[in-house]
């Protein structure tokens, strides 16, 4: 009996045409720098992120050390950047961890059992889009106030909306078809027969749908910081920095440009990534690729 190939068993040719997509490939450096700055950022750096020295402030890229200068407290841009990808990309990666583990849960219920439980909650996915989302955000922190926690858990809440729809568009398409209606006569449970023989078969359009979120998340959280309600200084955080940058636009234009540069980078590489996974994943486009 041949056996059924998989998203993992076929891993070295999703790879093979993975790696003949450029902008993909150049996506995935760019993000792997960004990790490796982010990482090893305490190595790479030479001066502390919190470190004010007022008596060199606003100093120009290269004078005293300073790669890329310094801010208005005297503090290192490029040890704040460093340090400032950590917050960044681990607010991107747990706000789209978290919006897909609770939307993948209720898509799932939602389009497996239909009834009341897909009325309940697709009420509540159209609940959650009636509202401005960035007005809801602002509302919450305004109400619980701004630190690393709340922007992460918050900007969660308001992202599974679309991993909901999207799982239950897959499971609408599959709860009928043979294989499950045979699980169904052999006495499988519910349990079993959602999260062995229906989730996996989600797993393709979740990874590329979270690819594409994360750099939605990063935004999220750097407009979130731009307008006060996102991590607050000292902390260096992207968003936080462009903010504290714009009232020295003119004395020191690099306070905004160096951190909206990496924001639209890191930005910039997961869309090139996304496309690629989109590309790779769907059979159809596939081909075109080999």
């Amino acid at each position: 009996m041949k056996k059924k190939e998989s998203l993992f068993s076929g891993a070295p040719r999703l790879l093979k045409v993975f790696a003949r997509h450029k902008l993909g490939i150049v996506g995935l450096i760019a993000l792997l720098a960004f990790i490796v700055v982010a990482v090893f950022a305490p190595i790479l750096v030479r001066f502390d992120p919190y470190t004010m020295d007022l008596g060199n402030a606003f100093l120009a890229p290269g004078t005293g050390g300073h790669l890329l200068g310094t801010d208005n407290f005297g503090r290192d841009t490029l040890s704040r950047l460093a340090y400032g990808a950590r917050i960044s990309l681990l607010i991107g990666i747990v706000v789209v961890a978290l919006a897909a583990i609770v939307g993948t849960v209720l898509g799932l219920l939602s389009g497996f059992y239909g009834g009341w439980v897909d009325f309940t909650v697709m009420r509540l996915v159209e609940v959650f889009y009636s509202f401005p989302f960035l007005i809801l955000v602002i509302a919450v922190m305004a109400v619980l106030g701004p630190s690393i926690f709340n922007v992460m858990w918050v900007l969660g809440l308001v992202h599974w909306p679309s991993y909901a729809r999207l799982v239950r568009a897959q499971v609408l398409s599959l709860r009928n078809i043979e294989y499950i209606q045979a699980a169904r006569a052999t006495g499988c449970s519910d349990a079993r027969i959602i999260f062995r023989h229906i989730m996996p078969n989600t797993i393709t359009p979740i990874i590329v749908q979270a690819t594409l979120g994360i750099p939605g998340a990063i935004l999220s959280s750097a407009a979130l910081g731009f307008l006060g309600f996102g991590v607050q200084p000292p902390t260096p955080e992207w968003g936080s920095m462009v903010n504290e940058g714009k009232d020295y636009i003119l004395l020191n234009s690099e306070m905004i440009l160096w951190p909206g540069l990496c924001i639209f980078l890191v930005v910039l590489s997961f869309n090139f990534i996304g496309d690629a996974l989109r590309d790779t994943l769907d059979p159809r486009l596939s081909k075109q690729l080999k």
